[in-house]
């Protein structure tokens, strides 16, 4: 079929309107600047759920947090090294996966309800990194030591690294899909992403903060990793969406061989968040331990497995921490940590999937 349409071509005069059965979501050579009529219903819908979601670091107030983290009774050393290796890693990921939308899976998605839909979360990602620094900014941290924390801290670094191999190709502008080969590293872009950065590398940060944030600690910095979790979840099931269409639309890539290659990437990827969690935690605190983080991980992995139709890696995980789903309902009138009065349109209609 060769590579599709950029959304940059010159306008043909007189040409026909772009019907619904033009569009696909890779290689479609449809005009990718007329966003109706929709076919991928899902990808609109959750651009709307998104802008009813907006927030801004700036509401949150942290002055608790302040007089807690100067307080040197206030936190353990354990509580201390929690936060701040935590800010290291997301302060840095969150640009990753923003770079990784705008330098490389942007352009090679043809199809403009999904692109609409990447630009609302390219501009998520800059939020996000926005309050990391806010919180790191309000706690007087050193922010070169945080921000650096990916190329001075081996759990954050492998991590990065990890994550970076898939941005490394797309980025290259030779680089264009239409055969096999390179659609199927596309889709595995979008696997290291989606399933992998934001559905499996991201959840022993939250269990941490939200479990501080549960314990009437860091309030301010919980309450902003609670907005993050929503937007991220949501991340996470559109990434799914668009990989199980793209397999839908293009069965020929999904042969026996790549499904076990992306197999054992999140079995690395496991690995990898594992020792994350015990370089994060090297002892129990907070009422988590090690163990648990463990069978957590091996819970989320093999969700994200059966969402893009997998067998699952690790049989009989079960998930010891079901207040996580609590925490994607903002739909109250108070946040979980009663930090202020809150009400998003369409909080709670996300799902814990």
């Amino acid at each position: 079929m060769g590579k599709g349409a950029s959304g940059l071509e010159v306008p043909e005069f007189g040409a026909r309107r772009v019907g619904v059965d033009d569009k696909r979501i890779i290689n479609c050579r449809a005009d990718l600047n007329q966003l109706v009529p929709f076919k991928y219903n899902w990808a609109w819908d959750k651009y709307i759920t998104a802008c009813a979601n907006h927030w801004m670091p700036q509401e949150i107030n942290m002055t608790a947090d302040i007089a807690l983290w100067r307080s040197p009774n206030g936190l353990s050393e354990g509580e201390r090294r929690i936060i701040k290796r935590n800010l290291g890693f997301f302060s840095t990921a969150d640009s990753l996966v923003a770079n990784n939308i705008v330098l490389g899976v942007y352009r090679h998605i043809t199809n403009p309800e999904c692109r609409q839909y990447l630009l609302r979360q390219a501009f998520e990602e800059a939020l996000h990194t926005h309050a990391y620094q806010y919180v790191i900014e309000s706690l007087g941290l050193d922010e070169a030591e945080v921000f650096n924390m990916y190329r001075e801290v081996p759990s954050i670094h492998d991590k990065a690294a990890f994550e970076l191999q898939f941005t490394d190709e797309l980025g290259d502008p030779n680089f264009t899909t239409g055969t096999p080969a390179s659609d199927q590293r596309l889709l595995r872009n979008l696997i290291g992403f989606y399933v992998i950065m934001e559905g499996l590398f991201f959840y022993v940060g939250f269990v941490q903060m939200l479990s501080l944030g549960r314990r009437n600690k860091m309030v301010g910095a919980a309450e902003q990793f609670q907005y993050i979790l929503r937007d991220e979840s949501m991340h996470c099931n559109f990434g799914i969406d668009v990989i199980n269409t793209i397999k839908q639309e293009n069965p020929n890539l999904w042969t026996a061989a790549f499904q076990q290659e992306i197999r054992d990437l999140i079995s690395e990827g496991v690995e990898l968040e594992l020792a994350y969690a015990a370089d994060t935690m090297p002892n129990g605190i907070l009422g988590l331990n090690a163990s648990m983080f463990s069978e957590y991980l091996r819970y989320i992995a093999n969700r994200r497995c059966a969402q893009i139709g997998l067998e699952e890696l690790y049989v009989g995980a079960n998930n010891p921490f079901p207040w996580m789903s609590e925490m994607l309902d903002l739909k109250k009138e108070r946040n979980f940590f009663e930090t202020r009065v809150i009400e998003y349109q369409t909080g709670g209609a996300l799902r814990w999937d």
